[in-house]
């Protein structure tokens, strides 16, 4: 996929300020941007995964370095846009479930709507304004299923 040229009129900082801002309005607790290079990171994450730190998540190892190459994955990629959100609520309680051996506990994300949808949809809506910001410039929203 060829990068389209950013229009040299933009105010990347002012823009990266209003990503935030519309990020949080989607309901994200934290929005985060960065570029793409990790490398230093790469000898750091094929340790992690020697050690095998990531369990039976197989798909983890199987993907490699593609986490600390974006790129890789999606050809022209220069910044991610990574998104925080909480989804417990504050009233779950828990705690008191799992003290308590008569009862069992479901986990609470299993419970509502699958989670990897509602943020997809979400990330979707917030690379739509952006578009609508700046113009077409290519995105693919990830949630935790891909190697992003």
């Amino acid at each position: 996929m060829s990068q389209p040229t950013p229009d040299a009129s933009i105010n990347f900082d002012q823009l990266a300020q209003r990503i935030k801002q519309w990020g949080q309005a989607l309901g994200f607790q934290h929005v985060g941007i960065t570029d793409v290079d990790l490398k230093q990171h790469e000898a750091q994450l094929q340790r992690w995964l020697d050690n095998g730190y990531h369990g039976e998540m197989d798909w983890m190892a199987r993907h490699g370095m593609m986490r600390a190459r974006p790129d890789e994955l999606l050809p022209g990629t220069v910044r991610v846009i990574s998104v925080r959100m909480n989804y417990l609520p504050p009233e779950a309680g828990f705690a008191t479930t799992l003290a308590n051996p008569n009862l069992g506990y479901v986990s609470r994300y299993s419970l509502g709507r699958d989670y990897h949808k509602l943020i997809r949809n979400r990330l979707k809506k917030l690379g739509q304004q952006i578009e609508a910001e700046v113009g077409p410039y290519g995105y693919r929203p990830f949630v935790d299923s891909a190697p992003f």
